[in-house]
């Protein structure tokens, strides 16, 4: 690993600990770059997700060493469990080459604790409590330099400085704003809430996933706009939430803590999803999609995760694109580092906005297209109705969600997603 050149000084500097961060930290530092990981909060710290991890995210925890053994607290799942359309379908995730063929179940503040450890033990130098403000720009050329920053309970005054700097601070990601990168009206924005109840059905080994939100406590049942999930933790408690995209017509005008909270009152008594049952408040995130900000790469700064969209717009999966987009920049990184002059390592840095495109640009567009559609509540209703009870049609639906499929040799379900991926724009 290369000395750090000094105590504030790096080969490149990772704004936000979360798993796009962490992930980006730990793939540079195993490649032996010197890299500062700057997190704003202290571990262990809460963030509003559904908790369910997917067999792609999970790849990317095996990839990276971590301990994902029940004994280290770890719940696995077998599938996705769907209900719609007074019909509830159990779907075990695919077997494939590509991808192991379970998920798992673990609480945010403590994943993304273990994530960034696992940064620093490969050798990225972790700052909590660190609060970056504005970046450090060279006059002359408006290339990022470094970063500014409050360091500690003391909110002392410190500078950071690399050559590089990676954006992984999350929807807001101020870092982005500051150097010109505004979101994209025209991509698919979704939000989440989610709380926390004591639930005998916290062991079970479906994520489940509800296509129609009902209020059943009126004179009429009452469709909710939405779409609902219940993973069981494994500790006695469920992780129930829900999510919403910005081309629902009642996006705006709806309190989603208030629709949460009539879901669950619609649910059966025994599961336990009543406010005396509840063991922390409703919370709300963003969930940015289908890359909303671009360029993922400019004058020195790269963005990963939430900081550039890469939410799946299909599934409001963002853990496994997160992960994915931070190994994906560590690795455009490592090779622009090798070269001999500015140039040539401008050149390399300039391919990772095209090899995130290649990678997830057609599909995303396919996802823009999906959102569209299902923001419509007619298409929604015939949708779950008719679809739920064709399993082979549901079984190509979560390859398409989950996005899992085998890129080459797989079955002709996998042909057909990688083929409409391939051919549709890359934007």
């Amino acid at each position: 690993m290369t000395e750090p050149l000094s105590e504030n000084t790096a080969d490149v500097i990772v704004v936000g600990a979360g798993p796009a961060g962490s992930a980006t930290a730990y793939h540079l530092a195993k490649s032996g770059l010197d890299v500062l990981l700057l997190e704003k909060t202290e571990f262990p710290r809460e963030k509003v997700c559904g908790d369910g991890l997917t067999p792609r995210a999970t790849k990317q925890l095996v990839a990276m060493g971590i301990d994902i053994s029940e004994e280290a607290g770890w719940l696995r799942n077998k599938g996705l469990r769907i209900i719609g359309g007074g019909v509830r379908l159990q779907l075990d995730w695919p077997e494939l080459a590509s991808f192991p063929d379970y998920g798992l179940v673990r609480k945010r503040d403590d994943f993304d604790e273990q994530l960034a450890h696992n940064a620093q033990k490969a050798g990225a130098r972790l700052y909590e409590r660190c609060n970056v403000g504005a970046p450090i720009v060279d006059e002359r050329t408006g290339r990022i330099t470094g970063v500014n920053a409050k360091l500690g309970e003391e909110k002392r005054e410190v500078t950071f400085h690399a050559p590089l700097v990676v954006a992984a601070d999350g929807n807001s990601t101020r870092l982005s704003l500051a150097m010109g990168l505004h979101r994209r009206e025209d991509r698919p924005m979704g939000v989440a809430v989610r709380t926390y109840f004591t639930s005998p059905r916290h062991e079970d080994d479906y994520l489940e996933s509800w296509l129609e939100l009902w209020d059943r406590r009126g004179a009429e049942d009452r469709l909710l706009p939405g779409y609902g999930w219940i993973f069981g933790m494994g500790d006695g408690t469920s992780n129930v939430g829900l999510g919403v995209l910005n081309t629902s017509d009642s996006f705006k005008e709806l309190d989603w803590r208030e629709v949460l909270k009539a879901w669950c009152a619609s649910m059966p008594e025994d599961w336990g999803y009543t406010p005396e049952n509840m063991t922390g408040p409703i919370r709300g995130a963003a969930l940015p999609m289908a890359f909303n900000r671009q360029p993922h790469y400019t004058k020195g700064l790269l963005l990963v995760g939430d900081a550039g969209g890469l939410v799946n717009p299909f599934n409001g999966e963002g853990i496994a694109y997160a992960m994915e987009s931070g190994q994906i920049a560590a690795d455009v990184i490592v090779q622009a580092h090798a070269r001999p002059t500015p140039a040539s390592r401008e050149l390399a840095l300039q391919r990772y906005p095209q090899v995130l495109k290649d990678t997830y640009g057609g599909y995303y567009t396919l996802g823009r297209a999906f959102v569209k559609l299902i923001g419509n509540p007619k298409v929604m209703k015939i949708a779950a109705q008719r679809g739920l009870t064709h399993p082979l049609l549901m079984k190509f639906t979560l390859k398409m969600l989950a996005n899992l499929t085998d890129p080459t040799g797989g079955d002709a379900m996998d042909r057909i997603i990688n083929g409409l991926s391939k051919v549709a724009p890359k934007a």
